[in-house]
């Protein structure tokens, strides 16, 4: 299996669909490792990367950490809080001095957008982007198509809605960028103040009303309210957000009766939705979970040589 062509996965807005069809197909044949009960190959054994995370997260950072032991690979976290950041090092000899020590790979979150690619341009080590500021969520992106084309078969011609904090999501700059280059109709839909100008030239719908969005949509894919990116309120109440932008049961129906629910977490459950359809038989936001893995996986083993060596 060949490798990627690219040192770096920093978004999916300049990634072509061979890629991503690489990574998604590469992703289905590891994903057999992360359920059985070995779980555990030698085929990145001798390879090294790092985790280095300057935001809070669980899934992707353990997600990534897991990937990489399941293949075999040496792995070391580090976070900003327990860093030199601490003492006033900058991004840039931080990641240098890791590089130092002998790295394969640097998978990084930041908030501050493209913090990543301008690690890219200076190391010679993969830069994996897992998140940066309000820009690209590049694994999360490909973790939700892969979790959608094994439940539809396709992406093309499929209606996907995705609802909530438009503005702040890096989640949905790389679900809209991936799923238009497939043929999906995506809607964006939530509060006005939540919803950004400009994605309509990628063909994207934009609507204030939820209902227009789930009306006969195939995935409806709801994203968390961050309050904690919101330096003043873009909205009267969480409670009125529930009421008016929120994924309710009732809503849910207007989509189709097969069609499947997101969130890529962490949930606000009675806010942006609600517990019962989060915990119902159209939820697949565990199987985005046990698929988060194995796109992590698939990227590393890509990246890190897992193609020459097998």
């Amino acid at each position: 299996m060949p490798g990627l062509k690219r040192k770096d996965i920093l978004g999916l807005r300049d990634m072509t669909t061979d890629e991503i069809d690489l990574i998604l197909n590469t992703a289905e044949t590891l994903k057999d490792i992360a359920t059985r009960s070995i779980k555990k190959v030698p085929t990145l054994r001798g390879k090294a990367y790092c985790t280095l995370f300057y935001e809070n997260s669980t899934r992707t950072a353990k997600s990534f950490e897991l990937a990489g032991k399941y293949l075999g690979a040496d792995v070391i976290n580090v976070s900003a809080s327990s860093s030199s950041v601490k003492k006033g090092e900058t991004l840039l000899d931080t990641a240098r001095n890791l590089e130092a020590m002998g790295l394969d790979a640097l998978v990084m979150r930041h908030p501050a957008g493209g913090a990543p690619h301008m690690l890219a341009r200076h190391l010679s080590c993969s830069v994996i982007n897992a998140g940066d500021g309000m820009h690209e969520h590049p694994t999360q992106g490909l973790l939700d198509m892969l979790t959608i084309r094994q439940q539809k078969g396709s992406l093309k011609g499929l209606k996907v809605a995705i609802v909530g904090d438009i503005m702040h999501s890096r989640v949905a700059r790389s679900n809209i960028y991936g799923l238009t280059k497939y043929g999906a109709e995506v809607w964006l839909a939530g509060p006005a103040t939540l919803l950004p100008t400009g994605f309509e030239e990628f063909g994207v719908k934009v609507t204030t009303r939820v209902e227009e969005a789930l009306e006969g949509a195939d995935v409806v894919n709801v994203l968390r309210l961050q309050l904690e990116r919101m330096e003043k309120s873009l909205f009267p109440t969480v409670a009125e957000y529930h009421k008016f932008w929120g994924v309710t049961p009732a809503r849910l129906k207007l989509a189709k009766a097969n069609a499947l629910l997101m969130h890529p977490g962490p949930m606000n459950r009675g806010v942006e939705i609600s517990s019962h359809i989060a915990d119902g038989n159209q939820s697949v936001i565990l199987e985005q979970v046990t698929n988060g893995v194995a796109v992590r996986m698939a990227i590393l083993y890509l990246l890190m040589g897992g193609g020459e060596a097998a």
